[in-house]
């Protein structure tokens, strides 16, 4: 942690070459800017810089080489469940880059890409596509609707559509390493200012840097590529329930052949009950236990009958020129789905009237939503921790695991929320854990659950695709010291000081 000398003279130097608006130490600011939804303690920096260029990134990072100061590069500060805006240790200079580098730089309707700052939001993108009248699509999160694009897509977060792999659609990036220095990917790395390839070739000459710079502190990218997807004429939306927990591994056998054979275009959501449902409603429980207890199966079972839905809920969507040239193949799924009896199709007339469905409504089309961040008001306290541990796409793996975390979960007495994202060969799950985080007690039994879920997956071979920074040293004692040793060496090569965000993924 640099001394407070340290970040004093850092501060200077940065006022005096970027500007006084460039930097602060306001302890408001730092307190907001410390703040997560993690079980822990806020973790505050030692101050918040503000830059507004690339050539401004790379005089914030020379000279925290030259004073010996940490850096952590946000971009929107919306990684909530993730760590917030909050340095993933306490005294590092969070460089917020969502603040003045928010421009999208272009959008290029003939080949279908647009080029974005850190600070570009899917809102933001989206109402732009819109202003334009553009033929373009966006693949948004589930929420927040002010998350940044480039952020998501670094973090390998996911979205919906056909192009819900955000990273994978990324095309070439602008990365300012940890001495200062400025690298292009792809075929932007060629010498000179003209790169019409750049972001529509996605392997070029030499090693493929770009992964690099996902989940890492090797630099700090200030801008990045993605491709958009043609809006089909009409998008339909469909929906399918299960009554029973046990149902998982039947629901994962039929949606597994529908996404290998490509026969839905988007992902498909396996998501369970309460996952949905701390969408729309609180622990109608909560008062009466402490927070001490699960809500009970009789209690899930009401919630269920109220909102008219099972103990799974699948979603996806087709594309088509018209609801009539699509519903051939909605019928098809519809047979598919109910065939065994246990299934029971939601018309999307139906879908509009359940509140919760209305995030899948919204994703699949296209809609930044912030809805499902509402389950943040299921208990008091405001507290979540995402655990993105997944299985391959076999339905007896995929629920003997849903059984085992479930069981953990009751044994702390939280609830127990996934939402299975499933492609051909592999879901990703994202589990949700909700606690009062101004309860001692809960925070305890939150922190404890995750550990032990995230150390049932791993010992079961499965890990996890992203992580809270509370817990990425967890993680990273996880893996194999010869990839650890692996990861050391690029950031003494990239970052030889280790300015920029040492601890992040676990990466000294």
């Amino acid at each position: 942690m640099p001394s407070s000398d340290s970040i004093t003279r850092y501060v200077a130097a940065v006022t005096e070459l970027l500007g006084e608006a460039s930097i602060t130490l306001v302890d408001d600011v730092l307190d907001r800017y410390g703040e997560h939804t993690l079980p822990a303690p806020d973790t505050r920096p030692g101050a918040v810089a503000y830059p507004d260029s690339t050539a401004a990134v790379q005089t914030l990072v020379r000279l925290a080489n030259e004073h010996g100061v940490a850096l952590f590069p946000i971009s929107n500060g919306q990684n909530i469940g993730l760590g917030t805006r909050s340095p993933v240790r306490p005294g590092q200079v969070v460089v917020d880059l969502g603040r003045r580098m928010n421009r999208i730089l272009e959008i290029d309707e003939t080949l279908g890409y647009c080029v974005l700052e850190p600070g570009v939001s899917f809102r933001a993108l989206h109402d732009t596509l819109l202003e334009r009248g553009s033929r373009l699509m966006m693949s948004p999160t589930a929420g927040p609707s002010q998350g940044s694009v480039l952020a998501n897509a670094l973090d390998k977060g996911g979205g919906s559509g056909a192009y819900a792999d955000h990273f994978g659609m990324s095309c070439g990036v602008e990365v300012v390493l940890g001495n200062g220095d400025v690298i292009r990917t792809g075929d932007g790395s060629l010498a000179g200012d003209a790169h019409p390839n750049w972001h529509v070739s996605k392997y070029s000459f030499g090693p493929f840097l770009d992964g690099l710079f996902s989940q890492s502190n090797f630099g700090i990218v200030t801008r990045m590529g993605m491709w958009l997807m043609p809006r089909p004429p009409h998008i339909e939306p469909f929906f399918f329930t299960f009554p029973d927990d046990d149902d998982l591994g039947e629901v994962i056998e039929l949606i597994r052949p529908l996404k290998q054979s490509n026969f839905v275009p988007t992902l498909i959501r396996a998501t369970n009950d309460l996952y949905l449902l701390s969408s729309a409603t609180s622990n109608p429980e909560y008062a009466r236990t402490g927070g001490t207890r699960t809500l009970s199966d009789a209690g899930r079972a009401a919630l269920r009958e109220r909102y008219g839905l099972g103990a799974w809920t699948v979603s996806g969507a087709f594309y088509g020129a018209s609801k009539a040239a699509v519903a051939p193949s909605v019928e098809r799924v519809v047979r598919h789905f109910t065939a065994s009896g246990k299934g029971r199709h939601i018309s999307l007339d139906e879908a509009q009237e359940i509140a919760p469905l209305h995030i899948a409504i919204n994703a699949n089309t296209g809609v930044p939503t912030d809805s499902e961040l509402k389950m943040l008001g299921w208990r008091p306290g405001g507290g979540v921790a995402w655990l993105s541990a997944g299985t391959p796409m076999v339905g007896s793996v995929a629920a003997e695991f849903q059984r085992a975390a479930r069981r953990i979960c009751t044994d702390h007495g939280l609830e127990y929320l996934l939402s299975n994202v499933c492609g051909p060969r592999f879901a990703r799950g994202v589990h949700s854990i909700l606690f009062n985080r101004e309860n001692a007690d809960e925070c305890a039994r939150a922190d404890a659950c995750y550990r032990q879920m995230a150390t049932l997956f791993a010992s079961n071979g499965v890990f996890v695709g992203r992580a809270p920074t509370l817990y990425q040293s967890f993680h990273a004692e996880q893996r194999m010291p010869e990839f650890n040793a692996a990861c050391a060496a690029i950031k003494h090569a990239l970052d030889p000081n280790g300015v920029i965000a040492p601890g992040k993924y676990g990466i000294e």
